[in-house]
């Protein structure tokens, strides 16, 4: 999985998450084939399970959302432990938690295998137009300036005796985070007009233009392809 080329990883990442979403929420069988199947590719990364159980917290937001449909949705409904729950609600929050964790997981299995570069340099290779992978790369590169940058603005509040913590205090943060943006944006055109003092012509320089072989994409291509198979049958 680490040898692999990025672009070859991409697609087939791509490819077995729209397969994923494309699967009927009752097919349980389905389901479960393509979590034993994610469960193997994670494996192969070899990240470790509180690794993996710590990237994968991402999708926390879309668990809390998801609990809360069978109380809100219309329908039939089910009594649970004397609690009136939606049927559809269920079926709902049961699409919702098995499509984002195998969604999750595969972005996990990508990213724990393939460097940043990697990946930009992969997208450039299956023609993703230039803009958006500069705009990408550097989106990557400075969003850790911009949380230290608000970090360092957090501490210089609290040494100065303002520490916002509650609702009605949030006039500080706003200006806080409107300094921020006009920073950041000042700070990106003097990184670009240095960039272009420099030759930058609209595409990073390459390590190596080394491609994806006819191995490396059968190899990959397994995945999708055995996603898509579970898919037919289990809708026909």
């Amino acid at each position: 999985m680490h040898r692999l080329s990025p672009e070859a990883k991409l697609i087939a990442v791509v490819a077995v998450v729209a397969v994923i979403a494309m699967t009927p929420r009752r097919e349980m069988i389905a389901f479960a084939l393509y979590a034993l199947g994610a469960w193997a590719v994670i494996a192969t990364t070899r990240i470790g399970v509180l690794t993996y159980l710590k990237r994968l917290s991402v999708i926390i937001p879309f668990v809390m959302f998801a609990l809360i449909v069978p109380f809100i949705g219309g329908g039939e409904s089910v009594r649970v432990l004397g609690v009136s729950l939606s049927v559809d609600g269920l079926w709902a929050t049961w699409n919702i938690l098995a499509k984002a964790g195998l969604g999750a997981t595969m972005s996990i299995a990508l990213s724990a295998t393939t460097a940043v570069p990697e990946l930009l340099h992969g997208m450039t290779r299956l023609k993703v137009p230039r803009l958006l992978v500069a705009i990408i790369a550097f989106m990557l590169r400075y969003i850790d300036v911009l949380v230290e940058q608000l970090g360092r603005m957090r501490r210089s509040m609290v040494a100065r005796g303002h520490d916002p913590r509650w609702l009605w205090q949030v006039k500080p943060i706003a200006s806080s985070a409107g300094a921020l943006f006009v920073r950041s944006y000042e700070r990106g055109e003097r990184v670009h007009q240095a960039m272009l003092a420099r030759g930058y012509t609209g595409v990073m320089p390459t390590v190596s233009e080394q491609r994806a072989s006819i191995k490396e994409w059968l190899t990959v291509l397994l995945c999708p392809v055995g996603a898509a198979l579970v898919l037919i049958v289990a809708v026909v």
